[in-house]
């Protein structure tokens, strides 16, 4: 025992010890690739590769451009040669290429069959598309497909088909390709879309459906800033000095001078020997305070918050609650929408293929 726990020693330690930094990114994780299968991939994007290239070659060769360029370059006797020696032989030998494919299409397709690689028997040929079709000698350009895809397989497995700068080129100029067709898309649906805007009767209807589906968040927002700018200031007005002061002694102030502009009161009073002046300056004092109170009285009551706050919720139900039928509104809004427009247009403008580090390869 003693010498088996001494020997599991360094095999516990030395993981550890072989453990990467913490700044290094772990191995990717890929499939075991199938040695068999492996081999014919290869074999397979080669034997593509050659036969599309042959294609192209051919087609070049026996086009009325590359005749004339022969006669401009003097090499009509080599071109003749080639379309009446190596033309005839190159498109038998496509011809049972092709023959080989539809074979290896129906073996393979009875060998998905057999191991039920797909939900039905006969989705074979449908996700297989691009093979079917490329065993007509009019598409065999589809063939490119079948090689991308094999080569991207290989990829996946850990083996690089193309160097890596091909590859980053690759991508770059399919993003380009992507972003500008997107862009085109969405600026052309912006230009529709101003256009649709122009009738009167389809501008009307955005805004009173846009408005109905956004009612309950427009009352959110409204009692939102409500109670968040409008009531502490409101509630101010209950404390003695501020706002709440000035108001209760402006109501003091004219109280006073109410009573002091009543002559009836005034005659009545100095109708009292002696005490009549004293009463009158006494009562305009008194009107005062009682002026004072009221205004300090009514904001307690009034802008309690509880009070307050059904104020608020009935203020933003009735402003989300407004009639669509508004010029001002109309106007705000179609401001609104053309300024998030225009903006979006120069956002979309903007070529964000022009700013990435592929562009540096």
């Amino acid at each position: 025992m003693p010498a088996s726990s001494s020997t599991s020693l360094p095999l516990d330690s030395a993981p550890v010890s072989n453990q990467p930094p913490d700044n290094t990114l772990p191995p990717p994780n890929r499939p075991t690739p199938n040695r068999l299968k492996l081999t014919y991939d290869i074999v397979m994007i080669i034997a593509i590769s050659i036969d599309l290239l042959l294609i192209s070659i051919d087609a070049i060769l026996m086009s009325s451009f590359s005749s004339n360029a022969a006669g401009w370059l003097s090499i009509s006797d080599a071109l003749n040669w080639y379309q009446n020696t190596l033309h005839e032989p190159l498109r038998t030998a496509g011809g049972f290429f092709t023959l080989f494919l539809i074979f290896e299409l129906l073996l393979r397709w009875a060998i998905a069959i057999k191991q039920n690689v797909y939900y039905r028997w006969f989705f074979f040929p449908f996700v297989h598309w691009y093979e079917v079709l490329g065993c007509f000698p009019q598409l065999r350009a589809l063939r490119l497909f079948r090689a991308v895809i094999i080569g991207r397989r290989l990829y996946q497995l850990g083996y690089q088909v193309l160097p890596q700068p091909w590859i980053n080129r690759i991508r770059f100029y399919i993003d380009l390709l992507l972003e500008e067709l997107s862009d085109r898309v969405i600026l052309t649906t912006i230009q529709n879309f101003r256009q649709q805007l122009t009738d009167p009767k389809t501008h009307k209807s955005f805004i009173e459906s846009t408005i109905t589906r956004n009612r309950n968040e427009i009352e959110a927002a409204v009692l939102s800033i409500l109670r968040t700018e409008l009531a502490p200031k409101l509630q101010e007005l209950t404390a003695s000095s501020g706002g709440g002061s000035i108001l209760a002694s402006e109501m003091g102030n004219a109280i006073e001078e109410g009573l002091a502009n009543t002559p009836e009161l005034r005659r009545y009073l100095r109708m009292i020997p002696i005490a009549g002046s004293l009463i009158e300056s006494q009562l305009q004092h008194v009107g005062h305070n009682i002026g004072e109170n009221v205004v300090y009285a009514l904001n307690k009551r009034l802008l309690d918050p509880e009070r307050l706050d059904s104020l608020m919720v009935a203020i933003a139900n009735g402003i989300a609650s407004i009639d669509t039928d508004n010029t001002a509104l109309d106007t705000l809004i179609s401001s609104i929408i053309d300024d998030s427009l225009t903006e979006f247009e120069a956002q979309v403008k903007v070529q964000q293929w022009k700013h990435q580090e592929m562009l540096h390869l």
